[in-house]
């Protein structure tokens, strides 16, 4: 099984829970409709990566977010991520109304910053995500149309959180592909203040 890592704990989620369309201009910037209910989606353990690459079948594109750790049912730590998607792919699968698993849920399609624990409320976390030195995604708690504890209510009624699960929240708007070479720096901030930093050059 493949790990992240919290506070120097290597722990095995069995599954990454994925909200997609959680911000409303990244919906409007796919040209996608606001969903009448939550979009979930699910990335299997094999989907945890180390290393960004530009590309695996098709050119990926990047989605930077807020991710938690979930222990106990809750939210217990925080950190930042990648959920990685084969752009073409998807859009090719969403025209014929299937499931977006294969340009989703392949082998390295999820990378994880160090999670921390959660010591302040989620509605102070903001997400920042830099390449090559400039800033293409920032969103946060408050322009989420499912905030966290929403989400967590939500998925009670039909899934369970195994400890060790992470919780990916959603992209704000500002994704695009991913050219080998370049340096991705993404980090979490609580109040405006930096908790959690991350950085990979895309191969």
């Amino acid at each position: 099984m493949r790990t992240i890592h919290c506070q120097g704990r290597a722990i095995a989620p069995s599954k990454v829970v994925c909200i997609g369309r959680n911000y409303v201009a990244h919906i409007e910037e796919l040209g996608s409709e606001v969903p009448e209910d939550m979009v979930v989606f699910l990335k299997p353990n094999s989907a945890l990566g180390d290393t960004l690459y530009a590309a695996h079948g098709e050119p990926l594109h990047y989605e930077g977010e807020i991710a938690f750790l979930v222990e106990g049912g809750q939210l217990a730590a925080v950190g930042f991520g990648l959920d990685l998607t084969k752009r073409s792919l998807q859009s090719r699968l969403k025209e014929k109304g299937l499931p977006w698993e294969r340009a989703k849920a392949f082998d390295g399609a999820a990378l994880f910053s160090e999670f921390l624990p959660l010591t302040l409320p989620v509605e102070q976390l903001s997400m920042e995500l830099r390449v090559d030195g400039e800033t293409r995604q920032q969103g946060g708690v408050p322009l989420m149309l499912y905030p966290p504890q929403s989400i967590l209510d939500n998925l009670a009624g039909f899934m369970t959180l195994e400890d060790g699960d992470i919780l990916m929240t959603g992209t704000p708007a500002g994704v695009g592909e991913i050219l080998g070479g370049q340096h991705f720096q993404g980090r979490v901030l609580g109040n405006g203040s930096a908790l959690v930093e991350v950085s990979w050059t895309a191969r």
